[in-house]
């Protein structure tokens, strides 16, 4: 059963670090990724492109499939500072109203991606480009950062990077998000008013060259 609209926007608003921890601090893609538009947050079910090496046939291969909503996750068998996708693409990508890129290699055009404004995450910014003669495969599962990603899985984005939720434990994690959420909520308010994170969690010391 694919993830509901609410659940999936709830997700992206609860943000990356608070999934990732809600869902017992799994699925994290522990990469350095550039988030190409600076303030943007996504959520959506993952449509694979899993490309030749240096090549991004696969990418034109999936966009005609792609759905409103999803998030693309463009790969290829070893990383590499490649462009697997640019303006061009990403026009389309947008035309199909994905909510996403994740692209484990590089892009390029960076200052027209930002003006067009569709969401992408990139391992790497480069000028080279790819090729377009090495058919790859769509919607088969891949590993991005340590992160297996099947299709349909959730991919939550925003500045803090990515993470990764199975489609099975969508709902299980929401609820967890928002415990977490609540209970920040809770102490944020706390500290707020002045009280000390060392005295609510009971810390041990004195430490090492604390004051007496």
């Amino acid at each position: 059963m694919s993830a509901g609209p609410e659940l999936v926007a709830e997700l992206a608003a609860l943000g990356v670090s608070t999934v990732y921890e809600a869902a017992g601090r799994t699925g994290l893609v522990d990469l350095p990724l550039w988030q190409v538009v600076p303030g943007s947050r996504a959520c959506g079910p993952a449509r694979i492109a899993a490309c030749g090496q240096d090549d991004n046939q696969t990418v034109h291969t999936a966009l005609p499939y792609a759905r409103p909503g999803d998030v693309l996750v463009l790969t290829m068998p070893r990383p590499a500072p490649v462009a697997l996708l640019g303006e061009l693409l990403a026009t389309q990508a947008r035309h199909r109203q994905v909510a996403a890129v994740l692209v484990d290699a590089a892009v390029r055009d960076l200052a027209e991606l930002r003006e067009l404004g569709l969401p992408v995450w990139a391992r790497y910014v480069r000028a080279a480009g790819a090729g377009k003669e090495q058919p790859g495969a769509i919607d088969v599962p891949v590993t991005v950062g340590g992160a297996t990603i099947r299709p349909g899985d959730l991919v939550v984005l925003d500045a803090d990077g990515a993470v990764v939720v199975p489609a099975g434990r969508a709902g299980e994690v929401r609820s967890a998000a928002r415990a977490r959420a609540d209970r920040e909520a809770a102490l944020r308010a706390r500290f707020e008013a002045g009280e000390l994170s060392r005295d609510i969690y009971r810390l041990a010391g004195p430490v090492p060259g604390e004051p007496a």
